[in-house]
């Protein structure tokens, strides 16, 4: 007996059997389910996370404080209940680099799963986190493949908890204002140290160990000048002509780790002066004791007037800049000069910090608020931010480019980025990795841009931040944007740029399961579609109303929806497919499995002939299903099994587990032990792979 079939991949598969032997379909395809490797789905978290911030020399005293967090942890073993501790304390006052040193002195070996670091800072905006986009990098870092992470904060937070079942895993969060922003990203086991600026008074009833870090004592301060300003002349600065002047600069900067840093900065330029004179120098720019916010900003206006040109321009840039993190290639497209030569000034007095990723930074936020008021003439802000949000609208319609190829796009190719930006990414992955990093940037120009004026650029940057959205599902982000998107549309004029701002919102609501949020953007979105000449729009509209119904177990109206978005799709083979397989989807849920199979399978004609290798395995598990709706337990399992190995191939991870799904549930049906067997197997490995581990049964 010999047979020839296409496999989901367009190779040729041939089973040759001779003599008397029988071929059992199902065992064939067990085989060929068996065989899958997994080699395009990344292993969970090969790399131990080790996230928290490298310590910085030159840190003194704290003894007190590293004692109470020992003892805090004494009686915590590896089988121990999560414990949280609570760190609060002053802006500037040093708690994150006490973690930093107390994880390097003592917590390396104790959390060998390794370390979550998450800067809540970083994403704060108007007092607010989106809680869930921390634990979906969170999640990540863990290891946890991305298409798997669920929509709604509650269902990560449970994923999360599930992650970090069993794991001996330390999780810092750092600048945290809120207990309830908090306990969603609260591991089930290990050690959480919660840092804040106020205390958390609920998390201490639920168990939580507070600890309070004040300013640097007299001696503890003092050793830190005589390590800064040691002038041949001195051997022992802090002893010269006036004993007290070191302890008069501790006092004047009220003990604040930052401001001391800042001011030594100000002392190791000028190795020529005195203690004496650099504190009185200081103290011509009113520095007073007790009062910590003057003093402290006292400091840094001490500090930045010694800044060169290249410093300077750099700190006002940051000053204006609408967004948290900054690269070279930002501060470049703003016109900052010799940004290296600003960054290593800054960097060296303590006021900006590597913010994770490399090339990426940010100033601590006491610094920050400091550099707020020192931006410069108003015109000169307007026009600096006028720049970056010509860069990010450059750079974000490039990466919507890369990651989602040649989809349905308004506006029409992207502008030139500006010299020396061109390296930002080379390839769809790493221009969705650069989406997500700059994020919290990409939503705060939204906001100037809406807030300036610049309705224009507000949809286009929008329409781009679909591949972000639509790859990373950053819900919150998601719908504040889109709603800036439409009402700069509406500025605009651009009613179709209307339609697809609301459908898009339509489509986070969809997904989070907001169903008549959904139905109203799209009943506003329908209102419209009379004025547009785009015959794809209605098509889109159409489609999100079908997902909609079918969602809602309405499957004849979905066929009437989808209908009318697959005649608005004519002329576009890719449009054709994917509407004919949402109809599929519709017509098997109205029960007419056969019916279904015709539309399947001559929308599956046309995806191989144009390529389509990821609506093949969309189309390959519905008609899998439509198969097992009709008894033909064979034909579905090889049809299912055909996707597998194709979204396997392609890296798609959340269709190839529901294409082993798919097979577990056939293998029992047919009650073949083989099927049962190799389908499990693999669910049992692509769960591992995929970091989410545990059931399959």
């Amino acid at each position: 007996m010999d047979s020839d079939r296409r496999d989901g991949a367009g190779e040729t598969v041939r089973n040759v059997v001779s003599g008397d032997a029988v071929v059992s379909g199902p065992v064939v395809q067990a085989d060929r389910i068996g065989s899958l490797t997994f080699a395009t789905t990344p292993a969970p978290a090969s790399i131990t996370p080790r996230q928290v911030p490298p310590p910085r020399p030159g840190f003194v005293n704290r003894t007190a404080e590293f004692a109470a967090l020992s003892a805090a942890l004494a009686s915590y073993g590896p089988d121990s209940p999560p414990a949280t501790i609570v760190i609060t304390g002053l802006g500037g006052v040093g708690k994150t680099e006490l973690v930093s040193q107390w994880v390097w002195r003592e917590l390396a070996e104790r959390f060998p799963d390794g370390q979550l670091y998450a800067d809540l800072a970083e994403v704060r905006r108007y007092g607010g986190i989106d809680v869930g986009g921390v634990i979906g990098t969170l999640l990540r870092a863990l290891g946890v493949h991305e298409s798997l992470i669920p929509a709604g904060t509650a269902d990560r937070s449970a994923l999360f908890r599930s992650a970090t079942a069993g794991r001996r895993l330390l999780v810092v969060l750092d600048n945290a204002q809120h207990a309830a922003e908090v306990r969603p990203m609260l591991p089930s086991h290990g050690l959480a140290v919660v840092l804040s600026r106020k205390r958390l008074a609920s998390l201490e009833v639920d168990g939580a160990v507070p600890l309070t870090v004040g300013p640097l004592d007299t001696d503890a301060g003092v050793q830190l000048v005589r390590r800064w300003h040691q002038p041949a002349a001195e051997p022992d600065p802090a002893c010269g002509a006036d004993p007290g002047a070191a302890a008069r600069l501790v006092a004047a900067c009220g003990g604040l780790p930052l401001a001391l840093r800042a001011a030594g900065e100000w002392l190791i330029e000028r190795p020529h002066m005195s203690l004496e004179a650099v504190v009185d120098a200081l103290a011509e720019e009113q520095l007073r004791p007790g009062e910590a916010d003057r003093s402290v900003a006292a400091v840094f206006d001490a500090v930045t007037a010694t800044f060169c040109a290249p410093t300077l321009a750099l700190y006002r840039f940051l000053g204006a800049f609408p967004g948290t993190t900054f690269t070279a290639d930002v501060a470049g497209a703003a016109g900052v000069p010799r940004f290296e030569d600003g960054l290593r000034d800054l960097r060296t007095a303590h006021m900006a910090v590597g913010a994770g990723a490399p090339g990426r930074f940010r100033l601590h936020d006491v610094v920050a608020a400091h550099a707020r008021t020192r931006t410069g003439p108003e015109q000169d802000v307007r026009e600096m931010r006028r720049r970056v949000t010509d860069f990010y609208l450059a750079a974000a319609a490039r990466a919507d480019r890369l990651v989602l190829g040649a989809r349905f796009r308004l506006q029409e190719a992207p502008p030139a980025l500006p010299d020396g930006s061109h390296g930002l990414f080379g390839t769809g992955a790493e221009a969705l990795d650069w989406l997500d990093a700059e994020r919290a940037n990409l939503l705060a120009v939204l906001r100037t841009a809406a807030e300036e004026g610049w309705h224009d650029a507000v949809w286009r940057l929008c329409e781009s931040l679909w591949a972000l959205y639509h790859g990373r599902k950053h819900y919150a982000d998601w719908i504040e944007s889109h709603r800036l998107g439409i009402e700069a549309a509406r500025w605009e004029g651009r009613i179709d740029a209307e339609v697809r701002m609301r459908n898009q919102l339509a489509r986070a609501h969809y997904s989070l399961g907001e169903y008549d949020l959904a139905d109203a953007e799209l009943s506003r979105a329908d209102e419209l579609l009379g004025a547009v000449a785009d015959a794809r729009l209605p098509g889109i509209i159409r489609e999100t109303q079908g997902l909609l119904c079918l969602a809602r177990k309405r499957p004849d109206e979905a066929i009437a929806l989808f209908t009318r978005a697959l005649h608005a799709n004519e002329g576009d083979p890719h449009g054709i497919v994917v509407q004919s397989y949402n109809l599929g989807q519709a017509v098997l849920a109205a029960g007419r499995p056969q019916d279904a199979l015709d539309l399947l399978d001559g929308a599956m004609a046309t995806a191989r002939a144009e390529g389509d290798d990821a609506m093949q395995v969309r189309l390959g598990i519905v008609r899998g299903r439509a198969h097992r709706a009709s008894g033909r337990f064979e034909q579905a399992l090889e049809a299912v099994t055909d996707a597998a190995l194709l979204a396997e191939r392609l890296g798609q991870v959340v269709k190839l587990k529901e294409a082993l799904e798919l097979t577990v549930e056939l293998g029992d049906r047919m009650q073949n032990p083989q099927v049962q067997r190799a389908a499990r197997g693999k669910m049992r490995e692509l769960r591992q792979r995929a970091g989410i581990g545990e059931p399959v049964d």
